[in-house]
């Protein structure tokens, strides 16, 4: 597998930990490659709680196991967490890890992908905000409260007012994607763009910051309210397979809010 090195340029915020290392590849079971990631360092302060939006289209909260469920008792202090504004689109990966594991070994599984991140990679916390299994169980990721806007550390400089959901597994052409893992994705986009009344078939307007991303620091970018890694930085993630998706998901996530079929060609573009 091709390594990918990637660096953050930049003055982070003092809460924030630099971001200097790149993509390992796969050493040994659970030692996991990862998609290329940054941290953002337009954020809010980290105390800071943005107000509620009402939205007209919430969906249901699905079932999240949170992170201490996969963190184990570790009796570490957690990392200082920083809080944007209303997330308005979310960016979809793969882990690039193998497909072949047992469900119920998801945890150990993400507990190698948090040490990858924290470890070699100098992240103060695992970057994803959520992570699916292939059997569709949806786990809390990166610390701060899955139902407010935690600024994480996955899509290199549009982590601001997005979420990170990662697929645990690989998902390059030709790869059979599982149907309770899309519809996972599906049920947890549509809640959390339901938090700010968020059509997931629309188009969301972001800022980079980050001149590494596909657009250069300070560029207003247009993406879909549920896109891959590779629509905001030069990667493969989350391959082809899962990629072709992305489409079904939007509509199934749209169905979930409750929203008409034909609202999403009058709707107009998120700002």
């Amino acid at each position: 597998m091709r390594v990918v090195r990637e660096a953050v340029a930049g003055r982070l915020p003092p809460a924030g930990r630099a971001v200097l290392a790149g993509v390992p590849g796969l050493f040994a079971v659970g030692a996991l490659a990862l998609c290329a990631v940054g941290v953002e360092h337009a954020a809010e302060e980290a105390g800071h709680r943005p107000a509620v939006v009402p939205a007209a289209h919430r969906a249901a909260r699905p079932p999240i196991v949170p992170r201490a469920k996969w963190l184990g008792d570790t009796g570490e202090t957690g990392p200082p967490v920083r809080y944007g504004g209303p997330v308005i689109a979310v960016f979809v990966h793969h882990t690039d890890s193998p497909n072949s594991y047992d469900c119920a070994d998801a945890p150990r599984i993400i507990r190698a992908l948090a040490a990858g991140q924290t470890g070699a990679r100098l992240f103060d916390d695992i970057g994803y905000n959520f992570l699916v299994d292939r059997c569709g169980t949806i786990y809390e990721g990166r610390a701060g409260g899955v139902d407010r806007p935690v600024v994480g550390a996955h899509t290199q400089g549009f982590n601001h007012r997005t979420a990170g959901i990662a697929a645990l597994g690989t998902f390059t052409a030709g790869t059979p994607v599982p149907r309770p893992m899309t519809e996972a994705i599906a049920a947890l986009t549509a809640w959390k763009l339901g938090l700010a009344d968020v059509d997931p078939r629309l188009r969301a307007q972001l800022v980079s910051s980050n001149s590494l991303s596909r657009f250069l620091v300070g560029t207003r970018a247009e993406f879909d309210a549920v896109a891959g890694h590779t629509d905001g930085y030069t990667t493969s993630c989350p391959g082809a397979a899962l990629r072709a998706e992305l489409p079904a998901i939007r509509e199934r996530a749209a169905r979930l809010q409750g929203r008409a079929e034909e609202r999403a060609h009058a709707a107009r573009p998120l700002r």
